[in-house]
């Protein structure tokens, strides 16, 4: 049976852990070969030897990469077209969640926030597209719920997945009307079970109070990172071929909890 991603390359920020771990194991199992990148050095690269192991052929690596610095974007993207190939896949992952109402929070949080989660979109679809315009592909931005729902104590955050938003909806109309075969979405979940959202919780709290789940929790919003990933490899494949410039709710409908 012939896999997704066969012969695709692809891209994967703040890999080494949650949604971006599991996104790169989905995608090196259905025939990609997979760069890793973050700044957890030794869980990425135990990552990336995980994945050799279980699936040989060299078919992931680890680079380290501060997703908020130009140069390492374009270090990054120059090694793995050397070492894997063209770049089909770009999937701009990395984040930080940082606490803070617009009473408590500091400009230094709020910039952290932005540079990490926003910037690093910028640069992501910048330098993705110059490396995709000629053979074409697909990039999509993590972004969140927090993007249009008001989460009052994390006031950076929220502003911050806007940006994604915003930003992918301008890159998607730029490589239309350029004629460029790059197709760009934003991905919105709501809480993912992540080493992330577990560091947010209150002590104590058990993954059940969280954990969304029709029959047994109904009013849990959290989902765990390979559902997600699923999402993720849709929209980074061919079957998504008509879907650009989209937000994508990945949220067990919330909206409708009045959340």
């Amino acid at each position: 049976m012939s896999k997704r991603m066969q012969s695709k390359v692809a891209l994967v920020t703040g890999g080494a852990s949650g949604v971006g771990l599991a996104t790169a194991w989905l995608l090196a199992r259905e025939g990609a070969r997979v760069a890793i990148t973050d700044i957890n050095t030794e869980a990425g690269q135990a990552l990336a030897a995980e994945i050799n192991t279980e699936l040989g052929d060299e078919r992931a690596m680890f680079l380290r990469h501060n997703v908020s610095n130009e140069s390492d974007w374009i270090a990054v993207i120059a090694a793995v077209q050397e070492h894997l190939g063209p770049l089909d896949i770009l999937i701009n992952n990395a984040g930080i969640l940082l606490a803070g109402d617009i009473a408590h929070a500091t400009l230094a949080q709020f910039q952290a926030t932005m540079q990490v989660n926003a910037a690093s979109c910028f640069l992501g679809c910048k330098h993705g597209v110059a490396a995709m315009k000629q053979r074409g592909g697909a990039i999509v931005n993590m972004a969140s719920i927090a993007s249009w729902l008001p989460v009052e104590g994390y006031a950076a955050y929220g502003a911050s997945k806007a940006a994604v938003a915003a930003l992918t909806r301008s890159t998607a109309l730029h490589c239309r009307k350029q004629g460029l075969d790059i197709r760009v979405n934003s991905l919105h979940p709501d809480g993912v079970y992540t080493p992330m959202m577990q560091a947010a919780l209150p002590p104590g709290v058990p993954s059940q109070a969280v954990l969304f789940d029709p029959r047994k929790n109904p009013a849990g919003r959290a989902t765990m990172p390979e559902h997600i990933a699923r999402v993720l490899l849709f929209l980074a494949g061919d079957d998504a071929r008509a879907i650009s410039g989209a937000e994508i709710h990945a949220d067990s409908a919330i909206l409708g909890m009045g959340l």
